[in-house]
């Protein structure tokens, strides 16, 4: 009755007995007590039966039971107690309690009971072990990660499967992935849980490119990946805005049936929506039949990230179908208010009691500064300053500062006494939006004087500037600096903007030394190099990097096309740009005026001027003057009078 979980029945049979005057031994307590339904009422009525009969001091089986039967009803402070008053306790007792200690995260606690059991000589088992790296969580619990490896090769337990997943899991949070990928590699036999280990912890460094590869040579060892695997892949794939290899994925689930299993879907939702593909995000969304929050909360922040009004009626149809808002749902709905939906989506928020939640009041008076309703949000920071929410002075100035009050957002952080690394980031990124080149240097000077530690968002700020003032001395020192402290720690986007910087000071080499450098490239990566290839006159390699860009699977978006013509442009290459120009609609662009200029401009300039009329003629919507001049200055170039002037009339 007890394994079936017939609980209440097993009760009933152990009543019958004490009638009958059979005593309670620890085998019947023990066999109640594994019963996986047992509530926490029957669970103090077998303790206190156990304790009455004196079934502690027969052996270390029933207390062993009962403590494992408090861990799995999140009572850790009976567990606790138990083990405390059990005069006999087997390895499987300290075991199970510092497998309890370890996955709540009580990992010094954890430790602390591995090294009793070492001090007290018991032979450990790969149990003992694992229960330990259960709770290894950050980069501070690494030596505590090293010490248990050491012991555990020690004790020839390093090759146990179990024991090479837990590592290369505890290897992967301290953040050190030389050490997990050695572990995995010297394992003498990995199953499925040992690759997603390694595929995770690979994705959780932001080097997906590896992950992915990693996941490709699965196949290879006869290993078959499951739902964890596709969900990490697919996040990898979103994180490198690698649309093409993630519809594999997706074929490959449709291939086995489970593309419309929940956690699978969410992932599919979630990966299209960060690919920009809001189509097919809706279609996975509409394929599941038992949507969660989740779902919703995966196709709303597409949407919102999109500034689509359609994420709204979403919020609206998610309401009325009555799923209950998170947080994230309302901060996500928030970003694509208009001004008079703000307001009652703000009484919304507070009917629903989410008036004093610190990450919703901050994300309304985000959209209260995006809608320009500056004494809104000020007004909101005063109501809240009474609360015991209180919004912090950099989420006021980060509004001052995307509103386009940029002095306000300053002068804000210059009233505090001891800014740290994020106030000044907002300071920095003020006034480059501002185009206050001198503040931004003076800024950054005094980080470093006052040892404030710059990160990547600083980097991007100051290399912003340096782009769009062609800064070639400041933005290659910048690159020093990051260079010195670590170039490897600098993020992709660091990476995109130095690219863009030095294209944009003419010092191509360097673009491409980033460019080569860059560890997880994705499509802006990819666009800066060939836009800096191209406005230089490098044609030819801007084109067959855009070609090899592709064949790894990214999709080009219409900032890649303009890169793309432009380069072509200036390289001549009529036949590769107008092919390319034609192809746009395959890729899901549709060409926009800026392209059909580039396109203009490519035939023009290079003498095809009836082609170049035909386009502009053949336009889905009136050419602008832009695409005219650009037309005429062809005509001028190559001396057609006639077809400039009748054309002049046409635009007059």
């Amino acid at each position: 009755f007890s394994k079936c979980g017939y609980s209440e029945k097993a009760f009933g049979v152990l009543s019958e007995m004490r009638d009958f005057g059979y005593l309670p031994n620890q085998f019947t307590v023990g066999g109640l007590l594994s019963c996986a339904s047992l509530d926490v009422r029957a669970g103090t009525q077998l303790h206190g039966l156990s304790l009455k009969h004196g079934l502690f001091l027969a052996d270390a089986f029933v207390g062993t039971e009962l403590l494992c039967l408090y861990g799995r009803l999140g009572l850790l402070e009976m567990a606790e107690q138990v083990f405390e008053d059990m005069p006999l306790k087997s390895l499987v007792t300290w075991n199970h309690m510092m497998s309890l200690l370890g996955e709540r995260g009580f990992l010094k606690e954890c430790t602390f009971l591995f090294r009793e059991l070492v001090r007290m000589g018991a032979c450990l088992s790969k149990c003992s072990f694992l229960g330990v790296l259960s709770g290894v969580s950050c980069e501070s619990d690494l030596d505590i990660s090293k010490q248990l490896h050491c012991s555990a090769k020690k004790k020839g337990l390093d090759c146990e499967v179990f024991i090479v997943n837990s590592l290369i899991s505890a290897y992967g949070k301290c953040g050190m992935i030389h050490m997990a990928e050695r572990v995995f590699e010297e394992a003498t036999s990995c199953d499925m849980v040992s690759w997603n280990a390694i595929i995770g912890a690979t994705a959780k460094s932001e080097n997906h490119l590896r992950a992915l590869k990693l996941f490709l040579s699965m196949s290879e060892h006869e290993v078959s990946p499951n739902q964890g695997t596709y969900i990490t892949v697919l996040s990898t794939s979103s994180h490198m805005q690698m649309l093409s290899f993630g519809c594999q994925i997706h074929g490959t689930l449709i291939k086995h049936g489970c593309e419309t299993d929940l956690f699978l879907g969410n992932a599919l939702i979630d990966f299209y929506a960060k690919c920009g593909s809001l189509e097919d995000s809706r279609l996975c969304f509409d394929s599941i039949p038992d949507k969660n929050i989740v779902c919703w909360n995966a196709l709303l922040w597409g949407y919102a990230n999109r500034d689509d009004p359609v994420c709204l009626s979403l919020f609206l149809q998610m309401l009325e179908m009555g799923f209950r808002p998170t947080e994230y749902t309302l901060s996500t709905a928030l970003r694509s208010c208009c001004a008079t939906e703000l307001q009652q989506l703000h009484s919304l928020i507070v009917r629903m009691g989410y008036e004093d939640n610190e990450y919703v009041l901050s994300s309304l008076m985000r959209s209260y500064a995006k809608n320009q309703l500056m004494n809104n949000a000020l007004l909101l920071l005063d109501w809240s300053s009474g609360t015991s929410s209180v919004v912090p002075l950099n989420i006021v100035a980060g509004i001052y500062s995307r509103s386009g009050q940029y002095h306000e957002s300053v002068k804000l952080i210059s009233t505090q006494e001891q800014p740290d690394t994020v106030s000044l980031n907002i300071a920095v990124a003020a006034c480059s939006r501002s185009d206050n080149h001198g503040e931004v240097i003076e800024l950054f000077k005094h980080m470093l004087q006052s040892n404030i530690l710059p990160d990547n968002y600083t980097y991007v700020s100051i290399l912003s500037v340096c782009s769009k003032f062609c800064d070639f001395t400041l933005g290659s020192s910048i690159h020093g600096v990051i260079t010195k402290r670590d170039f490897s720690s600098a993020d992709t986007f660091v990476c995109n903007v130095l690219i863009d910087m030095y294209g944009k000071c003419g010092n191509i080499g360097s673009a491409f030394k980033v460019f080569e450098e860059t560890r997880e490239k994705n499509l802006i990566t990819w666009t800066a190099l060939i836009s800096s290839l191209g406005i230089h006159g490098y044609g030819h390699e801007a084109f067959e990097k855009f070609k090899e860009m592709v064949s790894l699977g990214f999709k080009p978006d219409h900032v890649s096309f303009i890169s793309i013509l432009t380069a072509c442009r200036h390289g001549g290459l009529v036949k590769e740009g107008m092919e390319l120009f034609r192809k746009m609609k395959d890729y899901g662009v549709e060409p926009e005026m800026v392209h059909y200029r580039c396109a203009v401009d490519l035939l023009a300039r290079n003498g095809f001027l009836k082609e170049a009329e035909q386009l502009i003629c053949g336009m889905p919507f009136p050419a602008d003057a832009t695409v005219w001049r650009t037309f005429l200055d062809g005509c001028n170039r190559f001396a057609e009078e006639e077809r400039s002037t009748l054309n002049f009339v046409s635009v007059q």
